[in-house]
């Protein structure tokens, strides 16, 4: 969490402790707790509400226990320190839902053509975004949710970008606006296009945001169509660590001298994270074959389980009067990136063909 995130009272009190301070652990407790709650919360929400996700969920109550006074001063400045922690464990565990086999049985086309609309839409949406003057940050984090894989994405796009928790939860909550429209929109548009089944479940994976929104508009074709959806989705996962890697190359060489400011002895973030690394490492081993069905399922729940946790802490640090700054050129941006990923993905699945 962003130190521009939170209530100036909140940074005051959060000054380094004395050396005869309380253990860490004793004041870790109300931001576990804080989050245990929210997480559970979400798990709730989203069992009575399942078209909207656990990590959707897990921000916006979090966003309502941050601005409503529910949540205490002590849960907060501990969350603010928990946050990034949980993050990172979940991105990485998120490679064990990846399989480089199941990606190269779709053939060399399709992974182009996944690769390729992954890329212009990041390239595309984040240049418009700077030209609407939303932020370098805050451009770059829409076009990652778009293009990539929605607020997982985001998250572990945030230290790259440089981006604060409004960044963050502005373009989870466009991606989770657009990814449910286009949930809905897109089945309703296959069989008027005249596409196969095989070509529809391309396109899904290859143009909606969350993996559970993608699951949801393949589901009318059967398991099929659903199973051919999620690889092609999880073929832009795994392309989350290069496109990390990538953008972190170019902002280095943009800015030789240093930090954000481009000031000599700036402390940068690294080029490849050591959290993307994990994420790769654990894709590496899921696609050995040698983890058991079962534990990839215990590892998926602690997986979402850590990015909800996080989630929540993050939106607790949002103050809602400032979300709302510039949303109608939010709004057109999401709208853009929605339209463009679905047009180009849906023209490359047609000039494929069957």
């Amino acid at each position: 969490m962003t130190a521009s995130s939170v209530d100036p009272a909140v940074r005051g009190a959060a000054a380094p402790p004395p050396a005869d301070a309380p253990s860490t652990p004793t004041r870790r407790w109300p931001g576990l707790l804080a989050a245990a709650l929210g997480l559970g919360g979400a798990l709730l929400a989203h069992r009575f509400v399942p078209a909207i996700g656990v990590l959707t969920w897990a921000v916006f109550l979090g966003m309502v226990a941050g601005n409503t006074r529910l949540l205490p001063a002590a849960a907060r400045q501990a969350l603010g320190k928990l946050t990034k922690r949980l993050l990172r464990i979940g991105i990485v565990l998120l490679g064990f839902s990846v399989s480089f086999a199941s990606i190269a049985a779709l053939g060399i086309g399709t992974i182009a053509l996944v690769a390729g609309s992954l890329v212009a839409t990041l390239v595309v949406t984040t240049w418009l975004g700077n030209r609407l003057r939303l932020g370098r940050a805050r451009s770059l984090i829409i076009g990652t949710g778009f293009a990539i894989c929605g607020a997982s994405a985001i998250a572990a796009m945030e230290d790259t970008a440089r981006a604060d928790d409004e960044d963050v939860t502005v373009g989870i909550a466009m991606v989770t606006l657009f990814g449910t429209i286009a949930m809905v929109a897109l089945p309703l548009l296959w069989h008027p296009l005249g596409l196969s089944d095989a070509q529809f479940g391309i396109w899904a994976g290859a143009s909606i945001q969350e993996v559970g929104q993608v699951v949801a508009a393949a589901g009318a074709g059967g398991a099929a169509v659903v199973a051919i959806a999620v690889v092609a989705k999880l073929t832009r996962v795994v392309l989350l660590a290069p496109v990390v890697a990538a953008v972190s190359v170019r902002r280095r060489l943009a800015e030789p001298g240093g930090g954000a400011d481009g000031e000599a002895g700036a402390k940068r973030p690294p080029i490849v994270p050591l959290f993307v690394l994990g994420f790769v490492a654990c894709a590496a081993l899921r696609s050995t074959g040698i983890v058991p069905e079962g534990v990839l399922g215990a590892i998926s729940q602690v997986q979402v389980a850590a990015l909800g946790a996080a989630l929540f802490g993050m939106g607790a640090g949002v103050r809602l009067a400032s979300l709302f700054r510039g949303s109608s050129r939010v709004l057109a941006v999401a709208t853009f990136a929605t339209v463009f990923i679905a047009g180009l993905s849906l023209a490359g699945v047609l000039l494929l063909g069957s």
